[in-house]
Order: structure tokens, then sequence, then C-alpha cells
């Protein structure tokens, strides 16, 4: 994360613009505007600053990945060889290629980062581990936790 970014003032309003949005990416202005007891334009004028801003950085569609038969989820944990900038910046780079992994998150702790996996099957997954995961730069070790059950995933 960039730290030079500074969080953006937000009112009432807009809070409730982004609300509103993250409930319904697909509301009308009209209907926006309507929720929110603002009127058109003005609704307008503050979702294109929100956008303009990079605090709304898009409209996406929710998938349910189990209907795609994607239904195994991984959390890899993942320990590097080398943790200089350099080779984080390559690991960083490698990761986001991999289309299987969701997330991944640098942490402090005793490996360095933990990867969201989400294949069809175990054997896709060890797969995906195997020849993408673990041949990534600076890979030293890998651990892998299998979720039985989605109790919440919100995807924000």
């Amino acid at each position: 994360m960039d730290k030079s970014i500074k969080p953006v003032d937000l009112d009432d309003f807009d809070r409730k613009i982004i609300a509103a949005l993250v409930a319904d990416g697909r509301m009308t202005v009209t209907d926006l505007a309507r929720t929110v007891g603002l009127s058109k334009t003005p609704c307008q004028v503050r979702l294109r600053r929100l956008i303009d801003g990079g605090v709304i950085t898009g409209f996406c569609a929710t998938i349910d990945p189990v209907r795609l038969g994607l239904d195994h989820v991984a959390f890899t944990e993942v320990k590097l060889s080398d943790t200089r900038e350099k080779s984080l910046e390559e690991f960083n780079s490698a990761v986001r290629r991999i289309a299987e992994v969701e997330e991944c998150h640098m942490i402090a702790s005793s490996f360095d980062y933990l990867l969201k996996v989400r294949t069809a099957d175990i054997r896709r997954y060890r797969i995906v581990l195997g020849e993408k995961i673990s041949a990534l730069p600076h890979v030293e070790s890998t651990s892998t936790f299998v979720a039985m059950e989605t109790v919440k995933d919100r995807g924000v």
C-alpha cells in the first residue's frame, strides 16, 4: 500500500452513496439520489468526485464461485528465502499473474505472505501449489490450510 495516499474526508452523504453502491452497484443515479436523500445533480457531482478521487475504483459483477465449480478454498502461508525490497517486488509482481490466487497479503508473522487460493478441488489446488505458487520467485516454503466452510465472505 502506498503510504503517501491520504484518507479522503467523507461526509454522511458520501458514506450513504458508498453504502448504497456496495449494496447495488447497478443502481441508477436517480435511484441513488433518492436513496441517499439528494437531488440528482448534487448526487452525480458527489459520485463523480468519489470516482475521480479514487474512493470508488470501479463497478463489477459479484460472481458465485460455487456455481462456476470453484468451491475449494485454501489459505497458503508463504515464507520467502529473501525479503529485501527487490525480492518482495519480484514476488508481488509474479503472484498477481496467478489467476487462482484471489488475495495476497504481506503478513507480519513467522511467514511472509498469506494467499487465498480458489480452485475446483484439492487435486487442482495441488497442481497450482506445485507448479505456480512454489515456483514464484524466492519461495522457500509453503503451508496450506483448507477451508471447510465459508461463514462470511464480503469480497470487499
